[in-house]
């Protein structure tokens, strides 16, 4: 899934790599974000899940893990590039894993949309709603 916001790259990367911000554009997938010493968990209907983020700023990929263990965790590769007009794509994959039912990965799928809907109302500067971001640089 990919959308393109009407915001620099540098500023999209920022927002989408810091663990902190993640309640506040995937509001289904981590209703709530904690902390376990070192460690990041989110909630949400499914569970309680650890959630990390690896993220690099040269190339702009920001990779999501999320699984019940820290050693089985799930990648959600997602990227923020750079287009010559100023604005950024950013790209989300997701995956159907084994055992993962049609109807369980078509309503992630679902909500990852409506998320993506808060992405684009916090950081798309063409945004009415977000005066704020559309003024910034």
């Amino acid at each position: 899934m990919t959308t393109v916001l009407n915001a620099p790259q540098a500023q999209v990367f920022e927002y989408l790599a810091d663990i902190e911000h993640l309640p506040e554009w995937a509001t289904e997938f981590a209703r709530e974000l904690k902390r376990e010493g070192d460690d990041y968990k989110v909630v949400n209907g499914l569970g309680e899940f650890f959630f990390e983020i690896r993220a690099d700023r040269a190339s702009g990929v920001i990779d999501m893990l999320a699984g019940p263990t820290k050693r089985e965790m799930a990648v959600f590769p997602t990227r923020a590039v750079a287009l010559p007009d100023g604005r950024t794509a950013y790209s989300f994959t997701m995956f159907q894993g084994p055992g993962m039912t049609d109807e369980l990965f078509e309503a992630q799928h679902a909500s990852l949309r409506r998320e993506f809907a808060n992405i684009e109302r916090l950081l798309d500067r063409s945004s009415a709603v977000n005066p704020a971001a559309r003024g910034s640089a």
